[in-house]
């Protein structure tokens, strides 16, 4: 009987620790990630989000002078699709742990190939690929909760931005692509099918090709002579190249071309405003006349 007792006991104490072990309960900092479109590929972030809860952060939880894993529990993690420069340096695509030193009135921030280490204890100084200072940001509204973001993103530039407490940081990202987007543009304008229209937009957005622009814009119309935001991308190239009366019966077309669609306020809105522009400009040029 004793054995039959002490084996019913030990099962109990193996079925409490099998349940502790899958003991699920809300994360105090839980773990995000963040996949972010930009240039050609992507960035994306991997980290852990702790909050405020009445603490002081800076300087106390987060101590100046000391190596941060920029978040909780594991380092947070950065991976890029493509070379990119981050901060100044020049980063080939994979993925990398951003660790983070924080001062008052600089923070260092390191990008180090050692992902595989847990906290700041592990961090190899061996495996840096990047080392740079950025002067901190202070904001008048907390930020709560420990927050990594990508944001002001253009075609070939965009921004980290590191946030908690009142400190925010913000470390810049180029993407040098210009030569592959011409490149592919050229080999895309050779194709059966097209993308005058996506080839216009992009020399218009970075304001290159102008020319080029208006030539691919007006094929994408010939192609599709209803499109009422085709019409619209042409007013606003026409504009640029200042053919004022050009744009005003492009921004023309779009409206009407939108009546109907449930874009029409938008555009009814977008070219108006294009068309307010023009009168202004048509107006100064007589009185200069």
């Amino acid at each position: 009987m004793k054995k039959i007792i002490v084996s019913f006991a030990l099962l109990a104490t193996l079925s409490a620790g099998a349940g502790a072990q899958s003991l699920k309960l809300p994360a105090l900092s839980p773990t995000t990630k963040v996949v972010q479109d930009f240039s050609m590929s992507s960035i994306e972030l991997t980290y852990s989000r702790p909050s405020m809860r009445g603490r002081k952060i800076m300087g106390d939880v987060v101590p100046y002078g000391h190596v941060w894993r920029t978040g909780a529990n594991a380092p947070t993690k950065i991976k890029t699709g493509e070379d990119l420069e981050i901060g100044g340096h020049r980063i080939k695509a994979g993925e990398y742990a951003l660790y983070t030193i924080p001062n008052k009135d600089k923070w260092e921030i390191v990008i180090n190939t050692g992902t595989g280490a847990w906290s700041a204890d592990g961090f190899p100084k061996e495996f840096d690929v990047a080392r740079f200072k950025i002067t901190p940001i202070t904001v008048h509204e907390e930020v709560q909760t420990f927050t990594i973001g990508i944001t002001d993103i253009t075609f070939n530039s965009c921004k980290i931005e590191i946030a908690w407490e009142r400190t925010r940081v913000i470390i810049p990202v180029k993407a040098d692509n210009e030569k592959v987007a011409e490149n592919n543009i050229d080999k895309a304008v050779n194709t059966p099918s097209v993308p005058y229209f996506q080839a216009a937009s992009y020399y218009y957005e970075t304001n290159q090709k102008t020319d080029l622009a208006r030539e691919y814009v007006n094929k994408a119309i010939e192609q599709n002579p209803k499109a009422f935001y085709m019409w619209y991308l042409k007013a606003r190239i026409e504009k640029r190249m200042g053919h004022t009366e050009e744009a005003t019966a492009a921004a023309k077309k779009s409206i009407e071309l939108a009546a109907g669609t449930p874009n029409e306020l938008e555009y009814k809105r977008n070219n108006g405003k294009l068309l307010d522009e023009l009168n202004r400009t048509r107006r100064y040029n007589q009185m200069q006349d």
